[in-house]
């Protein structure tokens, strides 16, 4: 067993046995098919804390011939399908974590021909018969090899995890980056020692000009997620049966973590933060464990044409349209508003959905990022809407009627094109954007149903807040009367009847005659029992 040929099971082993494990086992059908063919090459890119690793660590265990995995795999949804005797434990695997390679080495520069030499000792030593110890070439190595045992079709796996941290670390060194970029197509591109080769990052495969230097893969991302969708993260049915199982409630995970879109399966779930919910027993933003709000604090800071408005309007839960064309797949080549919206998606802080080619931040634990990277960054203007924002929600606790309608107005008045204000939904997105704050200590939920109706916004307290619940309701060239009528007659607050604390009533109306805003707030106390 080596460090990089044939590494065995043993990380898998480890995951199988953990307290919770979702079986996502039927990706080697997928890669089986794939096994001996011209699409043996497969590159999906996720964002951290989708499991990544774990999917890399799986396939590679099946694969690798150095050790028996048969009972790792009994009772999961691979054992029954086709191919699965065919292929279990039968080569030899290349498992190669880029990361490791990257940090081992005396620096970048060195990097290439450090990964090279380590597993070209490695291949030696195995094949001490074949190799002459005077080899210096890793691909000459594998060839010499493959032509030995060509009667016996061996042939070798390709697990290549974190292909892309070479961009990500050391985003300026284009020579580095180049020089990978033609180890791994002289290693892989049409070598027919390759048997399959499944390779991992954050990133797609890096663009230059026109052309990819590794343009023999087939790419799996979080813009094209393909037929690979279902392995992407954990589905609404698998977070279901967690919550089930674990006595959770499933609409407050659903709250939390759900919002990225995928065509081919619909919801898609943060795996890392739904294990870590259902381990801790709590809804919370887990994102901090495996990522700091400066790594996005650095894009939203960037001085792109339409990028501040474009994430005020997001966190006022609207969507925007982009065209992912024009990305390089890098974290330097950023030319456009839509190439820094594009990275984000990579990366996670924001989700595509692919058929409206529009991005939206996904749920509450990811726009609690978006907020902090705001409220520590560089850009005054944004920084003064989420001040602003902060003065409303105290105006509105306060019962303030008049100093609400009037931040209102500012708000109208910076963000909002008179020709555009000219209904409800409109009046909405500038009352989502007005209180943008209110994500530290409300849970928001829009059009809350009730038994004749629905609700326009309800902002709940979350359980460390001592704050008042809100429940507002709009009106476009009506009264705030009517709001207030409405709220009552319909018994939108017997909707949040388990709630048992103080609820303020807001009715806000749009005059479009004098272009003013009006508001009406009113206590309410459900004291539950």
């Amino acid at each position: 067993m080596g460090i990089y040929l044939n590494s065995g099971n043993i990380a898998f082993k480890m995951s199988v046995n953990d307290d919770i494990y979702v079986d996502k086992s039927e990706i080697i059908s997928f890669v089986n098919h794939r096994v001996d063919k011209n699409k043996r090459y497969i590159c999906v890119s996720r964002p951290r804390r989708f499991g990544k690793s774990m999917t890399a660590q799986m396939i590679a265990a099946y694969y690798d011939r150095s050790c028996d995995s048969r009972e790792l795999f009994q009772n999961l949804k691979i054992e029954r399908d086709i191919s699965f005797e065919q292929h279990l434990n039968a080569y030899d695997v290349f498992f190669l974590n880029i990361q490791q390679f990257l940090s081992g080495a005396k620096g970048a520069d060195y990097f290439v021909e450090y990964l090279e030499r380590e597993v070209l000792n490695e291949v030696k030593e195995l094949y001490s018969n074949y190799v002459s110890d005077n080899e210096t070439s890793l691909p000459i190595a594998l060839a010499t090899i493959f032509s030995k045992q060509m009667e016996e079709n061996k042939g070798f796996v390709f697990v290549i995890d974190e292909w892309d941290c070479v961009f990500r670390e050391y985003q300026e060194k284009r020579e580095v980056q180049k020089k990978y970029l033609d180890f791994l197509k002289d290693l892989l591109k049409d070598r027919t020692y390759v048997k399959v080769v499944y390779m991992t990052g954050i990133l797609p495969i890096k663009k230059y000009g026109t052309h990819s230097a590794l343009n023999i893969f087939d790419e799996f991302s979080m813009t094209r997620a393909g037929k690979l969708a279902k392995y992407v993260g954990f589905t609404e049915e698998e977070v279901e049966g967690l919550c089930s199982h674990y006595g959770l409630d499933f609409k407050k995970a659903k709250q939390w973590y759900d919002g990225y879109c995928l065509k081919q399966v619909g919801h898609i779930y943060n795996p890392k933060s739904i294990v870590d919910a259902v381990i801790e027993e709590e809804f919370r933003s887990y994102w901090t464990s495996t990522e700091t709000y400066e790594a996005l604090q650095v894009y939203i800071d960037l001085d792109m044409y339409g990028l501040r408005e474009a994430i005020i309007s997001m966190l006022s839960n609207s969507k925007i349209k982009i065209d992912i064309g024009s990305f390089q797949n890098d974290m330097t080549s950023l030319k456009s508003k839509d190439d820094v919206l594009t990275l984000l998606v990579h990366l996670g802080y924001l989700a595509y959905d692919e058929e409206s080619r529009e991005v939206f931040i996904p749920n509450e634990e990811v726009r609690g990022e978006f907020l902090r990277a705001i409220k520590n960054g560089k850009r005054p203007e944004m920084i003064k809407a989420i001040q602003h924002s902060e003065r409303l929600l105290k105006a509105t606790i306060e019962r303030n009627e008049e100093e609400v309608a009037r931040l209102i107005e500012e708000v109208h008045s910076a963000n909002t094109s008179p020709n555009f204000y000219n209904n409800e939904q409109a009046l909405r997105s500038v009352i989502q954007l007005a209180y943008i704050s209110s994500m530290d200590d409300y849970v928001t939920i829009q059009e809350l149903p009730s038994g004749i109706g629905y609700a326009d916004l309800l902002f709940l307290p979350r359980k460390h807040s001592n704050k008042p619940a809100i429940l507002i309701e709009l009106k476009w060239d009506k009264t705030v009367e009517s709001a207030m009528s409405q709220i009552k007659n319909r018994n939108y607050v017997e909707t949040i009847e388990n709630y048992g604390g103080e609820i303020l009533l807001v009715g806000i109306n749009y005059d479009k005659k004098n272009k003013m805003h009006q508001c009406k707030i009113e206590k309410y106390n459900m004291i539950k029992g």
